[in-house]
């Protein structure tokens, strides 16, 4: 036999019984070899092949792809944290979450995960090394929600981990959830939004703002709505006949991505009452930004028809605050006030959820807990109040 170069070879032949394939070998026919010689040598070759396969040294490409499969799969059971996280958790997780959740999941993962744990295999992960991580995290000041998200993060990841069988026993079940600071224990629930005097404060304060903020800011305490929500607005969302906004995306940004439109949170569009006021400042702000530039977004950049960016609300906010002294101003600062006040003031948590476009009320009632206990104090006050007035 010869190759298609014309090299010359005997293809060598030991049988493994019936049903499966032979072992093979090629032995190449040197050149200037007589044929005598290289019979001769052929003879030698065949019966160490055939020596070789007896002692089990030889294998067959089937055999070889298997063993190498093996390997590869016994390999796999010894990734580090680094490995896993970047080569299973990520790629699974990224398929369902949005591409904010994605960049927050990956800056966790480098900054905060990674260069403690990344070069530590998944099977010498310990609880001790993971509590570690999440003290020596809270000790450097990050509030609540952070540290819970970190080990939120931390836990999705080893449970995957444990269901793949890559690890025996997940480490964070010995792992406790960290608990509040005792100065964050310590700060009213009721902090997160302003009262009704602080608002009507603020809205005074926006006669002095340029039409633009005096709008969004009004938008924002009126509806609840979210920042990136507001920031994604088209003219067409606004319908000044029904005096309502429909909330269809969500403005976001990430470093990786830019700005982009994802859907709103929940994932659905909803429909958001406005008030007089507010809709009579959204139609001289269409008017204004007709006179410089025509875009189908409601906030844009200044002299442009691009969207404002989804990030800028928030440092006018600071320096909005700073000039009129008030204390932790932002955006969403807004929204705990929007919803607050309306379950206070008699609005039913079912209501107050779908307009904020919550997945479910036990969203809303989590968050507004404290609201709503004072509208149930209210409540059971209007019955005694009817009781009494029956004895009268």
């Amino acid at each position: 036999m010869a190759t298609k170069d014309g090299r010359k070879f005997f293809k060598i032949t030991v049988s493994r019984g019936r049903g499966q394939s032979p072992y093979t070998m090629r032995w190449y026919w040197p050149d200037g070899w007589s044929k005598r010689a290289a019979e001769r040598e052929l003879a030698k070759q065949a019966a160490a092949f055939e020596l070789a396969c007896s002692r089990g040294e030889i294998e067959t490409r089937a055999d070889k792809k298997r063993r190498e499969a093996e390997e590869q799969a016994e390999a796999a059971k010894l990734k580090t944290v680094r490995q896993y996280a970047s080569g299973v958790y990520m790629p699974t997780k990224e398929t369902t979450l949005s591409e904010n959740a994605r960049a927050s999941y990956r800056m966790f993962l480098d900054r905060h995960i990674l260069p403690v744990l990344g070069d530590t295999l998944l099977t010498e992960v310990t609880p001790a090394m993971l509590t570690k991580l999440l003290v020596d995290f809270q000790r450097t000041g990050k509030a609540h929600a952070t540290c819970v998200k970190l080990y939120n993060i931390l836990n999705g990841l080893f449970q995957m981990a444990f269901l793949d069988d890559s690890i025996q026993i997940n480490p964070m079940l010995k792992v406790k959830r960290p608990a509040p600071r005792k100065d964050e224990a310590a700060v009213d629930e009721t902090e997160k939004a302003y009262t009704v005097v602080e608002l009507r404060y603020i809205l005074k304060c926006l006669e002095n703002e340029p039409l633009k903020w005096r709008t969004f800011i009004t938008l924002l305490a009126d509806t609840g709505i979210r920042r990136g929500e507001a920031c994604g607005l088209y003219w067409s969302d606004i319908d000044f006949k029904a005096l309502t906004v429909t909330v269809r995306r969500n403005l976001q940004y990430t470093p990786s991505a830019g700005v982009y439109e994802a859907a709103p949170k929940n994932g659905k569009a909803r429909v958001v009452d406005i008030g007089a006021d507010t809709a009579a400042l959204l139609k001289r702000l269409m008017l204004e930004q007709a006179s410089t530039c025509m875009s189908r977004y409601c906030f844009t950049q200044e002299g442009s028809p691009e969207p404002m960016h989804p990030q800028t609300p928030t440092r006018y906010f600071r320096k909005f605050g700073k000039r009129y002294g008030v204390e932790d101003f932002h955006p969403h600062k807004l929204r705990h006030t929007s919803a607050s006040l309306a379950i206070t003031n008699g609005a039913d948590v079912v209501s107050v959820s779908e307009r904020l476009g919550h997945s479910d009320t036990a969203v809303t009632l989590r968050m507004y807990a404290h609201a709503n206990e004072e509208s149930i104090r209210r409540a059971g006050q209007t019955v005694r109040d009817v009781l009494r007035a029956g004895n009268e």
